[in-house]
């Protein structure tokens, strides 16, 4: 009879532990959906450069000046006599007022074929580039203008200082919400939402690695302004959007406050559970991309990407293929990209009481 009691009670220990086993599995595996709805925080991003090795195939004459060497073009040690509101104040007043410059300093850009990016006019042209899948008609012009700039590559002074500010202000979370999911694997109706956060980005004790699951407030009083929407879709596990007719997306730096402006803006991400990872992309504002610039990079730091505002809006000016002016005509914004990743947050609204199943 003991034996049989002994049995007995290993018998239930082993299917309770089943049961529990089998009810902790689906909490694991399953995706972190709550009514069809699930959220993520922007944690990395980069303006779209594709880059060979050496860099001879995209930059086959090399990389552009910065601020320092064009400076020393134009105004050259020869003995003239120059003030400084000849040289220095002009040359600043005229980077935040590009198109008061009268010189035309030469301008590399790139020569390659292959960008990242997509197709955002629905046509295959001859400026357009291919994909490196294999794609054609990649719209991005602004690699065109960025990709022969140091400072924009790998290694380059722009990413890195960016997304460090990035996680370290509070001011630049970028949120996107999905609703009316079924299955993140497939599902051809749901709606894409932008918000501007308010909390922390959640990292494990290193300080460097993304954690999922954490929560982001809704900045509802000063950040209605990012609010953006656009139907899309779900194919294979990649989220695909429509265009947004403006999109906003906070780009601060830590001691100084940007935007930058996108027009027809559209995302192409591959959905985890935990992230989401790929493209936004878009006509990015040629003014706002300047002045932007401007107000997160001084001149002493631009020359540290060898870069210079006033030649790259020149180019970007001349590269420009959409939503011209309606009284000039002249196009106001030129097609770009960026490569974003992003980590699952629960997105909770003011005087909202978050409710999650973790």
């Amino acid at each position: 009879m003991r034996s049989k009691r002994i049995s007995l009670t290993l018998g239930v220990a082993m299917s309770l532990c089943l049961a529990n086993a089998a009810d902790a599995a689906p909490r694991e595996t399953s995706p972190v959906l709550e009514n069809g709805v699930i959220g993520y925080v922007m944690t990395e991003r980069v303006w779209a450069v594709y880059e060979t090795k050496d860099g001879k195939e995209e930059c086959p004459q090399g990389f552009n000046d910065g601020n320092r060497e064009e400076f020393k073009k134009i105004f050259p040690e020869d003995g003239k006599q120059r003030t400084v509101v000849e040289t220095q104040l002009k040359r600043e007043g005229e980077q935040w007022h590009p198109e008061t410059a009268t010189y035309k300093m030469p301008y590399k850009e790139v020569q390659g074929t292959i960008s990242y990016g997509l197709n955002l006019d629905g046509k295959v042209d001859a400026d357009d580039f291919t994909s490196p899948e294999g794609e054609p008609g990649i719209d991005n012009q602004l690699y065109r203008a960025n990709g022969c700039i140091a400072g924009y590559r790998a290694g380059g002074s722009f990413a890195h200082f960016e997304n460090l500010f990035m996680k370290s202000s509070e001011d630049s979370r970028v949120l996107i919400e999905i609703t009316g999911v079924d299955d993140l694997n497939n599902d051809d109706d749901v709606t894409i939402t932008t918000y501007r956060g308010l909390d922390n980005l959640l990292t494990d004790a290193t300080g460097d690695a993304f954690v999922p699951g954490g929560t982001q407030r809704i900045d509802m009083r000063w950040g209605k302004r990012y609010i953006s929407k656009a139907k899309g879709k779900i194919v294979d596990g990649t989220l695909l959007s429509a265009p947004m007719d403006t999109l906003l997306i906070p780009w601060g730096r830590g001691v100084s406050y940007q935007y930058q402006v996108f027009r027809g803006a559209r995302f192409k991400l591959k959905l985890t559970p935990q992230t989401a990872e790929g493209l936004l992309a878009g006509y990015a504002d040629v003014d706002s991309y300047t002045l932007r610039k401007n107000e997160g990079w001084s001149t002493h730091h631009q020359s540290y990407g060898q870069f210079s505002s006033i030649t790259q809006h020149q180019a970007m000016d001349r590269l420009a293929d959409g939503y011209p002016d309606p009284k000039t005509g002249k196009n106001s914004a030129i097609s770009s990209a960026m490569r974003v990743k992003f980590t699952q947050v629960f997105i909770q609204r003011p005087d909202q009481e978050l409710v999650s199943k973790r």
